[in-house]
């Protein structure tokens, strides 16, 4: 007599799905260069011709990729704590397409790079390998992924916000995609100088950010969302200071730089809020066992 078939483990909702070893070790290391590179770029934007892989000018354009760097260390030592990884999961792709175009963009325009300096080196390195890296581990992790726990179902954010999130990272995407293809175009109405490269490079950021909201829009699960927005707040928060520290650089004749100020000032401010009254309505067992 044939026995039944037994249900897939790994998909029932209340079974443990923890982030494999290979993947929280390698987000281990990462989380020193993405360190270091943050501290550089945030804390001495003004020296990146001696510190960094590349000249870059003016100041706002290190600030703003110390910040993500620096949110991406936060968001790499969640990973490396180990936990569920449909806690994580979502991040992973957003992180893929960042570091495909940060390749492409370093081949584009390789001779603008400090080519004698070491961070130039550990910037090659870092690009060759996390284009592969990043997607090998989310396909080796996704078989862990798990249908949503009941608990977890029905405490996210009500739709109409996870639209307007969606949304914006629609827009942001779109924003950063024109700026990378044809740079030309946004440059001259840019709030701050570009030149290609950096063009770019900001383009790059912008998509990272959007395809993570995009991905928070669409995860059924808060726990699925949360470390994300968590990684997101933090990087608007340091690109909301960094402003502050290069006032002087935006200018203020173009009205793009107030919708720029704006804009973000808005998307931390909505984003903070959705987190707070999110966590306040999630139930105890929801942040106990996050997915």
């Amino acid at each position: 007599m044939n026995a039944s078939p037994q249900p897939n483990q790994s998909n029932q909702p209340n079974q443990p799905n923890p982030t494999k070893a290979v993947t929280r070790g390698i987000a281990m290391l990462l989380v020193p260069l993405l360190l270091v590179a943050g501290f550089i770029l945030y804390i001495w934007p003004d020296r990146t011709a001696e510190l960094f892989a590349w000249t870059i000018t003016p100041r706002l354009t290190p600030l703003l990729m110390g910040a993500g760097y620096l949110a991406g260390a936060y968001f790499f030592v969640r990973v490396a704590a180990g936990g569920q990884w449909d806690s994580v999961a979502t991040g992973f792709p957003p992180i893929a397409a960042f570091a495909w175009i940060s390749a492409g963009t370093t081949l584009m325009h390789w001779d603008r790079f400090n080519h004698s300096h070491v961070t130039f080196v550990t910037w090659v390195i870092v690009y060759a390998l996390t284009p592969l890296i990043v997607p090998a581990l989310w396909l080796l992790n996704r078989t862990s992924t798990r249908p949503p726990a009941q608990h977890d179902r029905s405490n996210g954010p009500a739709k109409w916000i996870m639209v307007v999130i969606g949304a914006t990272g629609v827009l942001l995407v779109a924003t950063g995609v024109v700026l990378f293809v044809t740079p030309e175009r946004l440059i001259p109405l840019w709030p701050w100088t570009l030149t290609p490269l950096t063009a770019r490079v900001v383009a790059s950021w912008f998509i990272l950010a959007g395809l993570q909201d995009i991905g928070i829009a669409t995860q059924q699960r808060w726990g699925a969302a949360r470390f994300i927005l968590q990684t997101q707040l933090i990087g608007l928060a340091l690109i909301m200071l960094g402003i502050l520290r290069a006032l002087d650089i935006m200018n203020w004749n173009n009205i793009l730089s107030s919708i720029f100020v704006l804009g973000f000032g808005i998307l931390f401010l909505g984003l903070l809020a959705v987190y707070v009254f999110t966590e306040r309505q999630t139930p105890t067992a929801a942040k106990m066992h996050p997915v």
